[in-house]
Protein backbone atom coordinates (compact mmCIF):
# COMPACT_ATOMS: atom_id res chain seq x y z
CA UNK A 1 0.00 0.00 0.00
CA UNK A 2 1.47 3.46 -0.91
CA UNK A 3 2.26 6.20 1.81
CA UNK A 4 0.27 8.82 1.27
CA UNK A 5 1.64 12.26 1.13
CA UNK A 6 1.72 14.62 4.04
CA UNK A 7 0.05 17.78 2.83
CA UNK A 8 -0.65 21.49 5.01
CA UNK A 9 -3.81 23.19 4.91
CA UNK A 10 -3.27 24.86 1.78
CA UNK A 11 -3.36 21.49 0.15
CA UNK A 12 0.17 21.85 -0.65
CA UNK A 13 3.23 18.78 -0.30
CA UNK A 14 6.51 20.45 1.21
CA UNK A 15 7.91 19.22 -1.96
CA UNK A 16 5.99 21.78 -3.89
CA UNK A 17 7.84 24.72 -1.64
CA UNK A 18 11.49 23.64 -2.82
CA UNK A 19 13.73 24.86 -5.36
CA UNK A 20 16.35 23.78 -7.63
CA UNK A 21 19.02 21.97 -6.59
CA UNK A 22 21.69 24.28 -4.57
CA UNK A 23 24.83 25.03 -6.62
CA UNK A 24 26.58 26.50 -3.40
CA UNK A 25 29.69 24.86 -1.51
CA UNK A 26 28.57 22.15 0.39
CA UNK A 27 27.87 23.00 4.12
CA UNK A 28 26.90 26.27 2.89
CA UNK A 29 25.22 28.13 5.73
CA UNK A 30 23.25 29.90 3.16
CA UNK A 31 21.55 25.67 2.11
CA UNK A 32 20.27 25.90 5.67
CA UNK A 33 18.70 29.04 5.69
CA UNK A 34 16.67 27.93 2.37
CA UNK A 35 15.61 24.90 3.95
CA UNK A 36 14.18 26.47 6.86
CA UNK A 37 12.23 28.87 4.41
CA UNK A 38 10.69 26.26 3.11
CA UNK A 39 10.02 24.68 6.11
CA UNK A 40 8.13 27.34 7.68
CA UNK A 41 6.40 28.91 4.69
CA UNK A 42 4.63 25.11 4.52
CA UNK A 43 4.03 25.20 7.83
CA UNK A 44 2.26 28.64 7.62
CA UNK A 45 0.17 27.20 4.61
CA UNK A 46 1.22 30.37 2.51
CA UNK A 47 0.89 29.46 -1.24
CA UNK A 48 3.96 29.79 -3.16
CA UNK A 49 2.15 32.01 -5.81
CA UNK A 50 1.01 34.65 -3.12
CA UNK A 51 5.00 34.98 -2.84
CA UNK A 52 7.16 36.76 -4.37
CA UNK A 53 11.46 36.75 -4.05
CA UNK A 54 14.25 39.67 -4.48
CA UNK A 55 17.59 39.34 -4.34
CA UNK A 56 20.91 40.93 -5.35
CA UNK A 57 24.32 40.15 -6.21
CA UNK A 58 26.19 37.57 -4.35
CA UNK A 59 26.56 33.84 -2.95
CA UNK A 60 23.22 34.74 -0.93
CA UNK A 61 21.41 36.11 -3.51
CA UNK A 62 21.54 33.00 -5.46
CA UNK A 63 19.51 31.40 -2.67
CA UNK A 64 16.21 32.16 -3.68
CA UNK A 65 16.62 30.05 -6.68
CA UNK A 66 16.64 26.86 -4.20
CA UNK A 67 13.28 27.84 -2.84
CA UNK A 68 9.72 28.19 -3.51
CA UNK A 69 10.01 27.03 -7.27
CA UNK A 70 5.99 28.44 -8.07
CA UNK A 71 6.71 31.95 -6.62
CA UNK A 72 7.97 34.69 -8.71
CA UNK A 73 11.35 36.30 -7.97
CA UNK A 74 13.51 38.54 -9.09
CA UNK A 75 17.66 38.94 -8.99
CA UNK A 76 18.63 42.70 -9.13
CA UNK A 77 21.88 44.56 -9.59
CA UNK A 78 24.48 44.48 -6.90
CA UNK A 79 22.81 46.66 -3.44
CA UNK A 80 19.23 47.26 -5.62
CA UNK A 81 17.46 44.68 -3.99
CA UNK A 82 15.68 47.24 -1.17
CA UNK A 83 14.80 49.79 -3.87
CA UNK A 84 13.50 46.60 -6.02
CA UNK A 85 11.18 45.14 -3.55
CA UNK A 86 9.51 48.18 -2.41
CA UNK A 87 8.42 49.67 -5.97
CA UNK A 88 7.16 45.67 -6.70
CA UNK A 89 5.78 45.44 -2.69
CA UNK A 90 3.83 49.03 -3.24
CA UNK A 91 2.69 47.53 -6.53
CA UNK A 92 0.81 44.70 -5.06
CA UNK A 93 0.23 45.28 -1.45
CA UNK A 94 -2.38 41.44 -1.70
CA UNK A 95 1.24 39.55 -1.77
CA UNK A 96 3.88 38.23 0.46
CA UNK A 97 7.31 39.45 0.14
CA UNK A 98 10.85 38.09 0.95
CA UNK A 99 14.47 39.32 0.29
CA UNK A 100 17.37 37.61 0.77
CA UNK A 101 20.71 39.58 0.54
CA UNK A 102 24.11 39.42 2.45
CA UNK A 103 26.44 41.42 4.23
CA UNK A 104 28.08 42.88 1.41
CA UNK A 105 24.80 43.57 -0.36
CA UNK A 106 23.37 44.94 2.25
CA UNK A 107 26.01 46.50 4.67
CA UNK A 108 28.30 47.77 1.97
CA UNK A 109 26.77 49.33 -1.90
CA UNK A 110 23.66 48.70 -0.25
CA UNK A 111 23.30 50.02 2.80
CA UNK A 112 21.53 53.93 1.47
CA UNK A 113 18.31 51.57 0.36
CA UNK A 114 18.53 49.16 3.16
CA UNK A 115 18.26 52.20 5.54
CA UNK A 116 15.63 53.77 3.58
CA UNK A 117 13.23 50.53 3.19
CA UNK A 118 13.09 50.60 7.09
CA UNK A 119 12.23 54.15 7.10
CA UNK A 120 9.16 53.22 5.00
CA UNK A 121 8.41 49.91 6.99
CA UNK A 122 7.75 48.22 3.68
CA UNK A 123 5.86 45.23 4.39
CA UNK A 124 8.24 42.01 3.93
CA UNK A 125 11.10 39.75 5.36
CA UNK A 126 14.86 41.08 4.52
CA UNK A 127 17.32 38.37 5.62
CA UNK A 128 20.87 38.81 5.96
CA UNK A 129 22.91 35.70 5.13
CA UNK A 130 25.74 37.02 6.70
CA UNK A 131 28.99 35.75 6.66
CA UNK A 132 31.58 38.30 7.16
CA UNK A 133 33.52 37.93 3.34
CA UNK A 134 32.35 38.30 -0.36
CA UNK A 135 32.70 34.63 -0.88
CA UNK A 136 31.54 35.01 -4.38
CA UNK A 137 34.62 36.72 -5.50
CA UNK A 138 36.92 34.68 -3.15
CA UNK A 139 36.80 35.91 0.32
CA UNK A 140 38.03 39.30 0.76
CA UNK A 141 36.47 40.92 4.21
CA UNK A 142 33.06 42.53 4.14
CA UNK A 143 32.03 45.42 6.68
CA UNK A 144 30.80 42.92 8.81
CA UNK A 145 33.98 41.28 9.46
CA UNK A 146 35.53 41.82 13.12
CA UNK A 147 38.38 44.06 13.58
CA UNK A 148 42.00 41.89 13.75
CA UNK A 149 40.20 39.08 11.79
CA UNK A 150 43.04 36.84 9.20
CA UNK A 151 42.41 35.16 6.43
CA UNK A 152 44.91 33.36 4.57
CA UNK A 153 44.53 35.29 1.41
CA UNK A 154 43.20 38.80 2.46
CA UNK A 155 45.66 39.83 5.55
CA UNK A 156 44.48 41.11 8.59
CA UNK A 157 41.50 43.34 8.61
CA UNK A 158 41.85 46.77 10.77
CA UNK A 159 38.08 48.17 10.64
CA UNK A 160 35.56 47.61 13.08
CA UNK A 161 32.43 45.69 12.04
CA UNK A 162 28.80 46.90 11.02
CA UNK A 163 26.57 45.48 13.16
CA UNK A 164 23.27 44.83 11.20
CA UNK A 165 20.57 44.64 13.88
CA UNK A 166 22.23 47.79 15.76
CA UNK A 167 21.74 49.58 12.07
CA UNK A 168 17.79 48.43 12.12
CA UNK A 169 17.49 49.56 15.15
CA UNK A 170 18.81 52.93 14.65
CA UNK A 171 16.35 53.50 11.60
CA UNK A 172 13.10 52.47 13.18
CA UNK A 173 13.10 48.84 11.78
CA UNK A 174 10.06 47.17 13.49
CA UNK A 175 11.22 43.97 13.43
CA UNK A 176 14.78 42.92 14.63
CA UNK A 177 16.30 39.25 15.02
CA UNK A 178 19.20 37.25 14.72
CA UNK A 179 19.98 33.96 14.10
CA UNK A 180 22.34 31.25 13.51
CA UNK A 181 21.96 28.88 10.38
CA UNK A 182 23.84 26.29 13.00
CA UNK A 183 20.57 26.41 14.73
CA UNK A 184 17.51 25.61 12.48
CA UNK A 185 15.01 25.30 14.91
CA UNK A 186 15.34 28.99 15.90
CA UNK A 187 15.47 30.09 12.26
CA UNK A 188 12.31 28.46 11.64
CA UNK A 189 10.50 29.96 14.51
CA UNK A 190 12.16 33.24 13.67
CA UNK A 191 11.00 33.14 10.06
CA UNK A 192 7.23 32.14 11.37
CA UNK A 193 6.95 35.01 13.58
CA UNK A 194 8.47 37.07 10.53
CA UNK A 195 5.99 36.14 7.81
CA UNK A 196 3.18 37.38 10.52
CA UNK A 197 4.88 40.63 10.88
CA UNK A 198 2.92 43.63 9.71
CA UNK A 199 6.24 45.68 8.57
CA UNK A 200 9.32 45.37 7.83
CA UNK A 201 11.18 41.68 9.33
CA UNK A 202 15.14 42.16 9.06
CA UNK A 203 16.34 38.98 10.23
CA UNK A 204 20.59 39.16 10.66
CA UNK A 205 21.12 34.89 10.05
CA UNK A 206 25.09 34.09 10.70
CA UNK A 207 25.79 31.84 7.83
CA UNK A 208 29.10 30.39 7.85
CA UNK A 209 31.71 30.28 4.40
CA UNK A 210 33.21 26.84 5.01
CA UNK A 211 35.12 27.76 1.94
CA UNK A 212 36.75 30.86 2.58
CA UNK A 213 35.75 32.03 6.08
CA UNK A 214 35.35 29.40 8.51
CA UNK A 215 38.23 29.60 10.79
CA UNK A 216 37.49 28.01 14.46
CA UNK A 217 38.21 31.35 16.39
CA UNK A 218 35.51 33.67 13.72
CA UNK A 219 32.70 35.01 14.92
CA UNK A 220 31.41 33.60 11.54
CA UNK A 221 32.58 30.19 11.64
CA UNK A 222 30.27 27.47 12.21
CA UNK A 223 32.31 25.72 15.27
CA UNK A 224 32.76 29.89 17.31
CA UNK A 225 28.84 30.31 17.24
CA UNK A 226 27.91 26.36 18.06
CA UNK A 227 30.39 27.11 20.99
CA UNK A 228 29.42 30.75 21.82
CA UNK A 229 25.60 31.39 20.52
CA UNK A 230 23.35 33.07 23.63
CA UNK A 231 19.86 31.98 22.84
CA UNK A 232 18.25 35.56 24.77
CA UNK A 233 15.17 33.33 25.11
CA UNK A 234 13.37 30.55 23.35
CA UNK A 235 10.45 30.93 21.01
CA UNK A 236 7.58 29.42 20.20
CA UNK A 237 5.20 30.36 17.32
CA UNK A 238 1.60 29.93 17.50
CA UNK A 239 -0.55 29.99 14.82
CA UNK A 240 -4.01 32.23 15.18
CA UNK A 241 -6.13 28.87 14.77
CA UNK A 242 -4.17 26.75 17.31
CA UNK A 243 -4.73 27.08 20.82
CA UNK A 244 -1.98 28.73 23.06
CA UNK A 245 0.24 26.03 25.19
CA UNK A 246 3.13 27.02 27.69
CA UNK A 247 5.01 24.43 28.95
CA UNK A 248 5.86 24.96 32.81
CA UNK A 249 9.26 26.02 32.40
CA UNK A 250 11.93 25.66 35.41
CA UNK A 251 13.76 28.90 34.92
CA UNK A 252 13.15 32.27 33.57
CA UNK A 253 9.89 33.98 32.77
CA UNK A 254 7.39 33.94 29.89
CA UNK A 255 5.97 36.84 27.90
CA UNK A 256 3.57 36.89 25.05
CA UNK A 257 3.32 39.68 21.75
CA UNK A 258 0.16 39.54 19.78
CA UNK A 259 1.14 40.05 16.08
CA UNK A 260 -1.26 42.03 13.60
CA UNK A 261 -2.87 38.76 12.11
CA UNK A 262 -4.00 37.36 15.51
CA UNK A 263 -0.61 34.77 15.68
CA UNK A 264 1.17 35.00 18.93
CA UNK A 265 4.53 35.01 20.05
CA UNK A 266 5.63 32.99 23.22
CA UNK A 267 8.97 34.19 24.25
CA UNK A 268 11.01 32.07 27.44
CA UNK A 269 12.56 34.88 28.58
CA UNK A 270 16.28 34.08 29.88
CA UNK A 271 16.93 37.01 30.62
CA UNK A 272 14.07 37.88 33.85
CA UNK A 273 14.36 42.02 32.99
CA UNK A 274 14.40 41.76 29.15
CA UNK A 275 11.01 42.85 27.03
CA UNK A 276 11.40 42.56 23.18
CA UNK A 277 9.34 45.61 22.95
CA UNK A 278 11.55 47.80 24.68
CA UNK A 279 13.95 49.16 21.80
CA UNK A 280 15.90 50.89 25.07
CA UNK A 281 16.63 46.92 25.87
CA UNK A 282 17.71 45.82 22.53
CA UNK A 283 20.20 48.65 22.20
CA UNK A 284 21.49 47.07 25.25
CA UNK A 285 21.95 43.31 24.59
CA UNK A 286 23.54 43.87 21.76
CA UNK A 287 26.04 46.48 22.96
CA UNK A 288 26.51 44.30 25.56
CA UNK A 289 26.70 41.09 23.49
CA UNK A 290 29.04 43.08 21.09
CA UNK A 291 31.73 43.76 24.14
CA UNK A 292 31.67 40.48 25.21
CA UNK A 293 31.63 38.34 21.74
CA UNK A 294 28.88 36.49 22.66
CA UNK A 295 26.82 35.19 19.67
CA UNK A 296 23.26 36.52 21.05
CA UNK A 297 20.57 35.24 19.15
CA UNK A 298 16.74 35.93 19.67
CA UNK A 299 14.05 38.79 18.59
CA UNK A 300 15.62 41.68 19.73
CA UNK A 301 12.70 43.70 19.20
CA UNK A 302 9.38 43.95 18.01
CA UNK A 303 6.66 46.60 17.23
CA UNK A 304 3.20 45.18 16.23
CA UNK A 305 1.17 47.93 15.57
CA UNK A 306 3.80 50.79 13.70
CA UNK A 307 2.09 52.17 10.48
CA UNK A 308 3.40 50.33 7.28
CA UNK A 309 4.22 52.12 3.74
CA UNK A 310 0.79 50.68 2.69
CA UNK A 311 -1.05 52.61 5.90
CA UNK A 312 0.69 56.12 5.06
CA UNK A 313 -0.54 56.14 1.33
CA UNK A 314 -3.75 54.70 2.03
CA UNK A 315 -2.98 51.62 -0.88
CA UNK A 316 -6.06 49.75 -1.89
CA UNK A 317 -5.79 46.04 -2.42
CA UNK A 318 -5.99 45.62 -6.33
CA UNK A 319 -2.83 45.96 -7.67
CA UNK A 320 -1.95 49.27 -9.20
CA UNK A 321 -0.93 48.18 -12.59
CA UNK A 322 -4.60 46.50 -12.99
CA UNK A 323 -6.79 49.56 -12.05
CA UNK A 324 -8.56 51.32 -14.77
CA UNK A 325 -8.07 54.34 -16.28
CA UNK A 326 -12.04 55.47 -14.61
CA UNK A 327 -10.13 53.98 -11.32
CA UNK A 328 -7.02 56.19 -11.59
CA UNK A 329 -8.45 59.47 -13.24
CA UNK A 330 -9.94 61.78 -10.33
CA UNK A 331 -13.16 62.44 -10.38
CA UNK A 332 -15.39 65.83 -11.50
CA UNK A 333 -15.79 66.53 -8.07
CA UNK A 334 -12.36 66.58 -6.78
CA UNK A 335 -10.90 68.54 -9.91
CA UNK A 336 -13.81 71.15 -9.67
CA UNK A 337 -12.37 71.28 -5.59
CA UNK A 338 -8.45 71.35 -6.55
CA UNK A 339 -9.38 74.16 -9.16
CA UNK A 340 -11.62 76.20 -6.24
CA UNK A 341 -8.46 75.31 -4.46
CA UNK A 342 -5.60 76.85 -7.00
CA UNK A 343 -7.62 79.58 -7.65
CA UNK A 344 -7.76 81.23 -4.19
Amino acid sequence: MATQTAVNLAGLTRNEYKGSPSTLCQGCGHNSISSQIVAALYELNIVPENVVKFSGIGCSSKSPTYFLNRSFGFNGLHGRMSSLATGAMFGDITLKGIGVSGDGDTASIGMGGFKHMMRRNVPMVYIVENNGVYGLTKGQFSATAEKGLELKRQGRNVFGPVDICMEALASNATFVARSFAGDPKQVKEILKAAFSHSGLAVIDIISPCVTFHNKEDSFHSYTWGKEHESPLHDITYVPPRDEIFIEDYDEGTTQEVTLHDGATLVLKKLEKDYDPCNIYDAYRVIEEAERNRWLLTGIFYIEPDALTLYDNHNLVEKPLNRLTPDELRPGAETLDHLMDEFAR
